[in-house]
């Protein structure tokens, strides 16, 4: 069996968010498949917002041409941030298929329901995910952009009460907005997502999973 290489970049500099989407892909991704997980050097600790990920994409690009358009032994690569930082232009130039997780979770959660909601980090964040919506052309299909107010770097500390918020926000949206999947709006929240199904009732769906299983049929 030939087993295929994707690639996940995370755009910021946070280590241990890149562990955890490493840990995300590999739970997601078939026993043909190799995973590394990858983050720049330089650039903001965590994207929130448009200017954030302006920030991020020097060392994003940097971290791309290093790992793909140099070595050339990759064939996928996943944008590990929810806002789907420089994908379009990866796309533009990749020779391989790029995708984003933000991406892969709003197509995961049109294929489990007629409408779904998103809920993220901070509302800096909520702008950015709605022009990407409409990009990827399910804005309709999504029926609300909802902000935790979580930092990003909040979900790294395991003592934090990042968790009761997200649950409040999508036990929100279950009563108003008329939804039948959730998508996880950040990779930090990776390690929530079949908890948060289980306990919910309803398909609560992270973009590094997603994204990596939308990424193994391609190259497959």
């Amino acid at each position: 069996m030939v087993q295929k290489h994707i690639l996940l970049i995370n755009p910021n500099t946070t280590s241990s968010m890149t562990q955890k989407i490493d840990a995300a892909a590999r739970h997601a991704a078939g026993p043909a498949v190799k995973i590394t997980a990858v983050n720049p050097a330089t650039g903001p600790s965590a994207i929130q917002g448009a200017e954030d990920g302006r920030n991020a994409l020097p060392g994003l690009f940097k971290t791309f041409e290093d790992h793909v358009l140099e070595h050339r032994g990759v064939d996928a690569v996943i944008i590990a941030c929810f806002d789907d930082t420089g994908l379009w232009e990866l796309k533009r130039k990749s020779p391989v298929p790029v995708l984003g997780i933000g991406e892969a979770a709003y197509h995961a959660a049109s294929l489990y329901a007629e409408r779904f909601s998103v809920v993220t980090t901070l509302p800096v964040s909520v702008p950015v995910l709605e022009k990407n919506l409409d990009l990827i052309g399910l804005a309709r299909r999504c029926a609300k952009v909802r902000a935790s107010n979580v930092p990003v770097l909040e979900l790294e500390d395991p003592e934090s009460p990042a968790r009761h918020r997200i649950e409040a926000e999508i036990n929100l949206a279950i009563k108003e907005d008329d939804v039948g999947a959730i998508a996880l709006g950040c990779a930090g929240m990776a390690d929530l997502a079949a908890d948060l199904s289980r306990q919910f009732e309803i398909p609560v769906i992270d973009g590094v999973a997603a994204a990596t299983r939308f990424a193994e049929q391609l190259v497959s």
